[in-house]
């Protein structure tokens, strides 16, 4: 069975400015892709291409096989598609709304439509002026699932939607999957990606520098290491192979140690270590690992770069 997203060498560039390059993806069906990367690293510009909403500059993509510059009314029709930013009719009730994009569809399950949408816990008769940005944001999902898409290509799907909300929409994310429905997911919250995805892709300055599954991502070998020190270490104290610090505040160390881990713990030795905590780390350490350190070699981030928050805001 072929790709349901295939990308050869997919290429946009805006004059002078950087767009995409190189950019090679497979998705299979059934499969939650998630697409990782900050503000202008290619996400979007990489989402506008498969949806033919701008022309690739060189390269080739197809969406069910079919070539995204040749049919993509074909590909519309079987795809569900949220965008990072949108809007709508203002005078129009979310009601009326999903009625008219339902109609453009040639007509959609109202009882599922219903069901999305108490799910959702959306209210359909207010106007949409009148939402606020997570309700907004609801309207667009109800629109993106209610005709029951083989395909989901979500931009940041949960931006401004309560936990509680996120939970239901992820509940609905599974029962697509289970459906059989593929989805491609860009996400600026790494452990939601960790927890809904099959595979991860992570995209820098235009191209993919990683695409792998959580677990290879990670890799079995890999652990987090926190330690809590009576006396901050010497300057290189855990420059050893296979070791990297994370962060470091003097006496509190965050390491990622890959392999053996023999040599960190002969260096343990002699230091006056308070507290230690062992983890496989989450996808964000790993995200830092591209961003924040060399693409080429990097192991992660330096001391200079602080901060072990379990999840990272990042605009588009």
């Amino acid at each position: 069975m072929p790709a349901i997203i295939a990308t050869e060498k997919l290429t946009k560039s805006y004059g002078s400015h950087r767009g995409i390059v190189d950019v090679d993806l497979e998705i299979a069906q059934g499969e939650v892709f998630g697409f990782l990367g900050p503000n202008g690293a290619g996400k979007t510009t990489t989402i506008r291409v498969l949806l033919d909403h701008i022309r690739p500059t060189a390269g080739r993509a197809t969406v069910f096989g079919i070539e995204t510059t040749r049919d993509p009314v074909a590909i519309h029709r079987r795809t569900g598609y949220l965008p990072g930013e949108f809007t709508l009719y203002d005078r129009l009730t979310g009601g009326q709304t999903l009625e008219y994009f339902g109609n453009l569809r040639g007509g959609v399950d109202r009882a599922y439509q219903a069901a999305l949408v108490e799910r959702l816990d959306l209210d359909p008769s207010r106007r949409f002026k009148e939402y606020s940005k997570g309700n907004k944001q609801k309207v667009g999902l109800v629109i993106a699932l209610q005709h029951r898409p083989e395909l989901l290509i979500l931009d940041e799907p949960t931006a401004g939607l309560d936990p509680l909300v996120q939970q239901t929409f992820f509940e609905i994310l599974r029962e697509c999957v289970q459906a059989g429905s593929t989805v491609f997911l860009s996400s600026h919250i790494l452990s939601e990606v960790e927890k809904s995805c099959d595979r991860v892709a992570i995209i820098r300055e235009g191209r993919l520098v990683k695409t792998a599954t959580v677990a290879a991502l990670v890799g079995d070998h890999t652990r987090a290491i926190n330690l809590v020190l009576a006396r901050p270490a010497e300057n290189g104290a855990f420059d050893l192979p296979g070791v990297t610090v994370l962060s470091s505040t003097g006496q509190d160390v965050h390491l990622m140690v890959r392999g053996d881990v023999n040599s960190l713990l002969h260096r343990l030795a002699g230091l006056e270590v308070r507290d230690i905590a062992i983890s496989t780390p989450d996808v964000e350490d790993l995200f830092f690992r591209y961003y924040d350190g060399s693409v080429a070699g990097s192991e992660g981030r330096t001391a200079a770069a602080a901060g072990t928050e379990t999840s990272v805001e990042m605009p588009r």
